[in-house]
């Protein structure tokens, strides 16, 4: 088929890979605009362009593709089969979306009706789904509420974190999509249960903020959900430490006393949580250092139990 491609991030590419290994023809790829990034701000494409470069193969940019006109003319001069989107990040028009023969499809990190948005991965862990898994839609004018061509269940493992998770996905969803668009004449489109439907915000950096009165799982499972990005802190004293690594334990301790530090050993920092439950920070980011164990931590900056972080 010939394909034009949507797609931004790293999780994009598997499926973008297996398109050209299945021999279809990317004729185009739209991404997002080069951001800045680092310390210094410097503009850096997506790891999409930067494919699209290495392969030499049309790329195109625009800030909004909703307002966007050069857009649809260059998918009209490209006679595209079928649009694809993956981790694109924004909303395309009706114009875009129905102009191929077969239309547009996405490939979605969850089990659509649930978890749709921009950060499905996430908050799956967060919330403490056991399961996850990847749908292809046909797109529409409205949030992921297409109509459902293909899915696949995936377990969560129980210490897996967001970026081992969402790297997964993308691979299984790599190859179901090529599944999925060798049988796209014969599969019966499935219509979205809107009534059972839940939707996930834009992860922001405040929700990486731990908030010690929930109990030590909650703080395990944001830990795994939002390492490496937004990462998750906490301030001991005025300075801000980045939580990288850590686990509930199974000791309590009553009565509870929110954010104290409660041991020191080797295996890292035990942490009080609500409900006198105890997390062990395991590994973690000093302010203006680089990552670290928490023991180690812990002897540099003369912690000691009875400290407690805000």
């Amino acid at each position: 088929m010939r394909i034009v491609f949507f797609g931004s991030p790293a999780s994009a590419l598997p499926s973008l890979k297996k398109l050209l290994e299945a021999n279809h023809t990317i004729e185009f790829i739209i991404t997002q605009p080069d951001k800045p990034s680092g310390r210094g701000k410097k503009l850096s494409p997506p790891p999409v362009k930067k494919i699209a470069l290495d392969l030499n193969i049309p790329v195109y940019q625009p800030e909004k593709i909703r307002k966007d006109a050069v857009a649809l003319e260059k998918i009209k001069k490209i006679q595209p089969d079928l649009n694809v989107v993956v981790a694109y990040g924004q909303i395309i028009p009706s114009s875009i979306i129905y102009f191929p023969k077969y239309n547009s499809i996405n490939v979605h990190f969850s089990l659509l009706p649930k978890y749709r948005g921009a950060s499905p991965v996430q908050w799956a862990i967060l919330n403490g789904e056991r399961k996850t898994g990847i749908t292809i839609f046909e797109l529409n004018e409205k949030m992921d509420e297409g109509d459902i061509l293909t899915q696949e269940e995936i377990e969560i493992l129980p210490d897996e974190g967001a970026a081992e998770l969402e790297a997964r996905l993308a691979q299984k969803g790599a190859e179901l999509l090529i599944k999925t668009i060798a049988k796209i004449d014969e599969i019966t489109l499935r219509k979205q249960d809107h009534s059972i439907a839940t939707y996930v915000p834009l992860i922001k950096k405040e929700d990486g903020r731990i908030d010690w009165i929930k109990d030590a799982l909650h703080v395990e499972r944001q830990v795994r959900a939002f390492t490496p990005w937004p990462s998750v802190y906490a301030y001991l004293g005025e300075k801000r430490v980045k939580i990288h690594k850590g686990r509930k334990t199974k000791n309590k301790i009553e009565p509870p006393s929110p954010g104290e530090i409660l041991g020191i050993k080797k295996e890292g920092i035990e942490v009080c949580c609500g409900e006198g439950t105890i997390f062990l920070i395991e590994s973690l980011q000093p302010e203006n250092r680089n990552k670290m164990d928490a023991y180690a931590f812990s002897l540099g900056a003369k912690i000691r139990p009875g400290d407690r972080f805000s």
